[in-house]
């Protein structure tokens, strides 16, 4: 074999040695990914199970702790003689948070009430300003609250507020028409003579407006939902989850 040849030959070993060090190289990475790959979804696996389990809604009890409307449009759910922990809700019935909120926790909130753990006080407030989509998303939220303003109180009052956060409207839709709040609010076993008179002729909305106004003030809210435990807020990642606020509550009433 001459020189040439012998050259030519030494070339190729060394371009195939290459080629099969760069096939097991490529071997291993994709091996390392796929590992990798299948970790992470085993994690995320495992993440999504843990959310979904640390935030399952409970089902509420069907005994509730008697609903008392105040003069001023909060409302208290609370048993005879429970007067803390308390429990503030700030809420918009027309905010979709509040919306995730009510779904998430809502029933921890009125099981709370009714096992005698927390005196619970919702504020329905209204956050938006006239400017925003041309005063549709206030509308919304003002003939919600008014209506929920229009019941005397009891049962019929939570069952219409749950039924409100149940349709609400896109913020950028009309909604919350008082023909369907009216319908609603008699749905819900609202007999008060005066109902349908005072969500059609929203009679209380001079009254939501300034309650808004002062509880915005008053309360430093940095918006809604925002919960309250005895005067200090709930952060949200308690505050959405059933089993963390059931516990934080009971911590409090001890």
């Amino acid at each position: 074999m001459g020189k040439g040849a012998r050259e030519q030959s030494a070339r190729d070993r060394i371009k195939a040695q290459r080629e099969e060090q760069q096939r097991k190289d490529r071997a291993r990475r994709i091996t390392t990914i796929a590992a990798a790959a299948v970790v992470a979804i085993a994690a995320v696996g495992a993440g999504w199970w843990y959310a979904a389990q640390s935030s399952k809604s409970e089902e509420a009890t069907a005994a509730l702790a008697p609903v008392t409307v105040a003069a001023d449009g909060s409302v208290v759910m609370a048993k005879a003689g429970v007067e803390k922990p308390v429990l503030d809700v700030y809420e918009d019935f027309q905010c979709p948070a509040c919306q995730s909120l009510e779904k998430a926790v809502g029933p921890t909130i009125k099981n709370l009430a009714a096992e005698g753990k927390a005196k619970v006080v919702f504020h329905p407030i209204t956050i938006f300003p006239q400017e925003m989509n041309n005063g549709i998303t206030r509308g919304n939220s003002v003939r919600a609250a008014v209506a929920a303003r229009c019941v005397p109180g009891g049962a019929p009052w939570l069952k219409l507020h749950d039924k409100i956060f149940e349709e609400q409207p896109a913020e950028t839709a009309k909604g919350f028409e008082v023909a369907d709040l009216v319908a609603w609010g008699k749905e819900a076993g609202v007999t008060d003579a005066n109902f349908e008179k005072c969500v059609t002729g929203q009679e209380k909305a001079a009254d939501h407006d300034a309650y808004s106004k002062k509880i915005l003030e008053t309360q430093k809210l940095q918006g809604t939902p925002t919960l309250k435990l005895d005067g200090t807020e709930v952060p949200n990642d308690v505050a959405f989850s059933p089993s963390a606020l059931r516990q934080t509550v009971l911590d409090a009433a001890k």
